[in-house]
């Protein structure tokens, strides 16, 4: 049995809240696999985070941010990152994801998000000149990327929620550099999904593919990010 993780405050009038029970459904019956997944808010996460999350094996960061707590949810996503634990981030969470490794592994200390604390010294994530409501985009995928190979195109198309924030353009080579990859982007380059090397499967996406659940399409992302916690459970010989 996976036990699955949905750090964020559940909130029932988010369709995308809606939809990641569905997408979950949906990929692990396509894998003929079973699991439990729990909302967890991220206040959880201020103290004794470790303790909190050591009995599951994969942890999704949920839409709808601002967090309760956004350094309960960067404590969450770190231990993810150093445990190997198979982590998703779809809109805010991804651009969590970011925060967490700009500060805690490449050492941009003041990496902060522009809709929580506008006047930070560091705006790794700021406003969108336009907000991304309900867009729907292609999405080139890096050739020899994690994501590719999960993908198996070189092209996929994706749909946003509401999308009104997203990552400062000048930090990519940094990130970049400490191997936080682009690996999807729109056809204006713009950057789209991230994954980082050296991790069974840590990927972010500035959109929100458990949408595809409203037209019962197994995600391939979903699914991928299921069987890799399938592989804690159930160790491949």
């Amino acid at each position: 049995m996976i036990r699955i993780g949905l750090v964020g405050e559940y909130k029932p009038e988010v369709q995308a809240h809606i939809a990641i029970p569905q997408a979950l459904v949906l990929a692990a019956n396509d894998l003929g696999c079973q699991y439990e997944a729990e909302w967890l808010e991220t206040p959880l996460f201020e103290q004794g985070a470790e303790e909190k999350l050591v009995g599951y094996q994969a942890l999704w960061f949920i839409p709808h941010t601002p967090y309760a707590s956004m350094g309960g949810a960067l404590k969450a996503l770190q231990y993810a990152r150093e445990r190997l634990i198979p982590t998703l981030g779809t809109c805010g969470g991804c651009q969590h994801m970011l925060i967490e490794y700009a500060r805690n592994v490449l050492g941009i200390r003041e990496a902060d998000h522009a809709e929580e604390h506008p006047d930070a010294a560091v705006l790794l994530i700021t406003p969108l000149a336009c907000s991304n409501t309900g867009v729907i985009t292609a999405c080139h995928l890096s050739p020899g990327s994690h994501v590719a190979s999960i993908y198996g195109v070189s092209e996929a198309i994706e749909q946003y929620g509401t999308c009104n924030y997203g990552p400062n353009a000048q930090f990519w080579p940094e990130l970049e550099r400490g191997g936080m990859h682009i690996s999807g982007r729109d056809q204006q380059g713009e950057a789209r999904i991230i994954e980082l090397e050296r991790h069974p499967f840590y990927i972010g996406t500035l959109f929100q593919p458990e949408r595809s659940a409203f037209k019962q399409v197994v995600h391939p992302l979903i699914r991928a990010f299921l069987q890799a916690a399938n592989d804690l459970v159930i160790p491949q010989s």
